[in-house]
């Protein structure tokens, strides 16, 4: 039987490089690396694989008219243009829940590191200052205020760990979710004001672009430490850059941010800034959890069943 021809519109990770290899036909990047080869071969194509940075535009999905469906590895499918393939009946999978507890320890990571300067703490040993004398004191994180903007699944993950540390946990998202027993705010400003650390975890996309703005910063104020482990999207970058030199917050922690993987040199010369290389699920066992899905996706629909994790507008 002729294996079906999937593109993968990004370098597949080598954890799930294998498994598509053994059920399709794989055309990696062909798109950006011949395009009169990709025009040939586009009229066969039946499905995608990407990456949750994978930009997958109306354009794209409208050259491949034989396209079933898009598989992407990851939870976040902004770059992906959700209403171009509805419209012409492909179906959209992601990898949500695999990566919760992941993303949210290193949500708690990075709140820790940017409150007791650990990071500083290494430097400060390896460059052999501490003969001279000791760290300036740090902060205290347990029993603090923290504010989460999103309170869907890792963030309940992540207010659940905030928890073990006696935080006051409140939050902010589209509606109130009257289940939950921590305090709702209905704007990020609002919720701001009232936090010591502001956690980012709400979906990326236009909805939520530059959501953190210049406004929101002032209201976390000169003792507040944002903590952005969404997307790059979701913040003012140039906003955030100005607000950490001026000392209007104290300082961040960041595993994203607008252009991945340019990091501005102004926020890298920040000492009160915590930078990560967007590694919130990137663990062996979430990563492989992620591609086991990500096949398991792509196979179930072409068995003819429907697949286990559609985006929620394809369900």
């Amino acid at each position: 039987m002729t294996k079906p021809d999937l593109l993968a519109i990004a370098k597949p990770s080598p954890l799930l490089a294998p498994q598509l290899a053994a059920d399709f036909t794989v055309h990696e990047r062909l798109h950006e690396a011949d395009p009169a080869a990709f025009a040939a071969i586009a009229p066969r194509i039946r499905a995608i694989a990407g990456g949750g940075e994978s930009r997958i535009t109306g354009e794209l999905i409208a050259q491949l008219p034989a396209l079933e469906i898009i598989s992407i590895m990851g939870v976040g499918y902004d770059g992906v243009d959700v209403a171009a393939a509805k419209a012409q009946g492909v179906m959209v999978t992601h990898t949500p829940d695999v990566l919760n507890d992941d993303v949210a320890d290193l949500a708690i990571g990075l709140m820790l590191c940017a409150a007791r300067q650990l990071p500083a703490a290494d430097r400060f040993v390896r460059e052999g200052r501490w003969p001279a004398g000791a760290m300036p004191l740090a902060r205290k994180m347990s029993g603090a205020r923290v504010g989460i903007v999103g309170m869907g699944r890792i963030g309940q993950a992540i207010a659940l760990r905030a928890a073990a540390f006696g935080m006051r946990i409140a939050y902010t998202a589209r509606t109130a979710k009257t289940a939950l027993p921590y305090l709702y705010h209905p704007s990020p400003a609002a919720l701001a004001a009232e936090s010591d650390f502001l956690v980012v975890i709400t979906p990326g996309g236009a909805a939520t672009r530059k959501l953190i703005d210049a406004e929101v910063l002032r209201a976390l104020g000169t003792n507040g430490i944002l903590v952005n482990v969404a997307r790059g999207s979701v913040v003012d970058e140039s906003a955030l850059i100005e607000a950490l030199e001026q000392g209007v917050i104290a300082g961040a922690a960041l595993d994203v941010f607008e252009n991945e993987p340019n990091v501005p040199e102004r926020l890298r010369a920040l000492p009160q800034v915590v930078l990560a290389p967007h590694i919130g699920s990137a663990t062996t066992a979430t990563r492989q959890a992620m591609a086991d899905l990500a096949y398991v996706n792509l196979r179930e629909h072409f068995a003819g069943r429907r697949p286990q994790t559609p985006v929620p507008e394809c369900r």
